[in-house]
């Protein structure tokens, strides 16, 4: 069943054209995984905090706009966008930076306010509450004109306009219009009642997304964080051969799970050095609000309705008989402006591994959050190894400001490199699967190799949060 879902939706074409944009990874993490004393040949990715991933599908449900600056006027789209989720599901959203464009079936990954330019926007609660207020939430349109006060009702292209107005006035701050008259009403009366809400929970997340210990113990707890009924439970590819199993807090293994519950990696203790993962999935509703960004410069996207749509989260498991055992997880820190790195030892013996030709030495207990200081929009690609085989690769772009918030800013300037450079797309084209919002410049790509970081432009290492581990 659809929760809140429009019985229809049109497509059309957008007024204005769309820019060349970019094409650029967004942020994954690569784990590298080694089992009874070889390197695995597998290799996963996904962003590390779980949830839904989904294709963005176009512009579906829509109406004129308008927007005003001292350049001129702009006339664009705006309206509900859909997204296909991976395992079964579709999603409505609106997007929230209304000068950047959305690229054609763009991959997208549910993603907390943090890692978004929502995460700094005072105003990102007041967008969770048009979304709860508006359509598609609302779906009796005559109920919502009169609440509106808007006379004549509402169709659905102008609710949907009208809504992606009244965002897009606090995501991107600009002055802008809804073309027709009601959906303007609309989008006024969305705008004044607005008021401030707290961020949705994830639908789905494994919390720590990565663990380390000795075998011949409990690795854990990893506990679930989910809005399901309930989750499934997929023990490593590599049981088998292994033995290692996932298991609950009395040591019998575990196939399915629900919020709360706690999960552990039971290694064997003649296991070799290694490390493994487990998955769990789930059947949900994804809760309105969610922030969506994408693996490329595209449109960053907040949710407005999901149907029954699948979700998934995996958790890291290392371990070693003797020295340092690491565990290595990444998050985007947008009031940073940078990618987050956490090393976890809890072996007996240092951990060091190098970062942009510095030396840094996690004790053993310890816990360290290293934060990699980037550009907006800059891209980023490097490799930490470890022991037992250990490789994580962290790749992405960092986007975290509105197109509009950094036109505002004179003191952002955009760092131009000569090579190596992301593909680009072809020449502007006008598309109905396209938002006609905008367009990107070229993104700087910071890369590395092994366990150096080399990043271009000479940014400086910042290191934060350090504590000792949990016993």
């Amino acid at each position: 069943m659809f929760a809140s879902f429009s019985a229809r939706s049109v497509c059309g074409r957008g007024a204005a054209g769309i820019a060349a944009a970019t094409l650029v990874s967004g942020l994954t993490v690569a784990t590298l995984t080694a089992t009874a004393g070889r390197a695995a040949a597998d290799e996963t990715a996904g962003r590390a905090q779980g949830g839904a991933t989904a294709t963005i599908g176009g512009l579906k449900t829509y109406g004129p706009a308008v927007v005003h600056s001292d350049a001129g006027d702009q006339e664009l789209s705006a309206g509900l966008f859909e997204m296909s989720v991976e395992g079964g599901g579709t999603l409505q959203t609106y997007c929230v930076d209304i000068h950047n464009p959305t690229q054609k079936d763009a991959k997208y990954h549910e993603t907390p306010w943090s890692g978004t330019s929502l995460g700094a926007n005072e105003d990102a609660g007041r967008i969770r509450w048009i979304l709860q207020n508006s359509y598609p939430q609302v779906n009796d349109l005559a109920a919502l004109a009169r609440k509106a006060g808007v006379s004549g009702g509402l169709s659905e292209q102008d609710a949907a306009a009208g809504t992606q107005v009244a965002i897009w006035r606090y995501s991107d701050g600009v002055d802008v219009e809804a073309v027709d008259p009601q959906a303007e009403k609309l989008a006024d009366y969305l705008q004044d009642s607005a008021r401030d809400t707290t961020e949705p929970e994830a639908s789905l997340t494994l919390d720590p997304p990565a663990l380390s210990g000795r075998p011949g113990a409990l690795l854990g707890p990893v506990t679930v964080n989910t809005n399901a009924d309930s989750v499934r439970v997929t023990p490593p590819a590599d049981a088998a051969t292994s033995g290692v199993r996932v298991v609950g807090k009395d040591g019998k293994p575990v196939t399915a799970a629900q919020d709360g519950t706690q999960l552990f990696f039971d290694v064997p203790a003649d296991a070799a050095d290694g490390s493994t993962e487990l998955t769990v999935q789930a059947s949900t509703t994804v809760p309105v609000g969610r922030a969506f960004a994408s693996e490329s410069r595209s449109q960053t996207q907040i949710l407005a309705g999901s149907s029954e749509s699948t979700v998934s989260a995996t958790a890291t498991a290392t371990w070693a008989e003797a020295g340092a055992v690491p565990a290595l997880s990444a998050a985007e820190n947008c009031a940073e402006g940078g990618v987050d790195i956490t090393a976890v030892n809890t072996g007996d013996a240092p951990f060091t591994f190098e970062l942009m030709g510095m030396e840094h030495t996690i004790a053993a207990g310890e816990t360290r959050t290293v934060t990699v200081p980037l550009q907006e929009d800059q891209a980023y690609d490097f490799t930490i190894t470890g022991p037992a085989g250990l490789e994580h690769r962290f790749t992405g772009v960092l986007d975290c400001r509105t197109q509009a918030a950094e036109s505002e800013d004179t003191s952002v300037s955009t760092q131009t490199l000569t090579e190596p450079t992301p593909a680009t797309a072809g020449a502007p084209t006008e598309d109905v699967n396209l938002a006609a919002t905008g367009s990107s410049g070229t993104t700087p790509l910071i890369g590395g190799v092994a366990i150096g970081l080399v990043v271009i432009g000479g940014a400086a290492l910042v290191l934060v949060r350090k504590r000792k581990a949990q016993d």
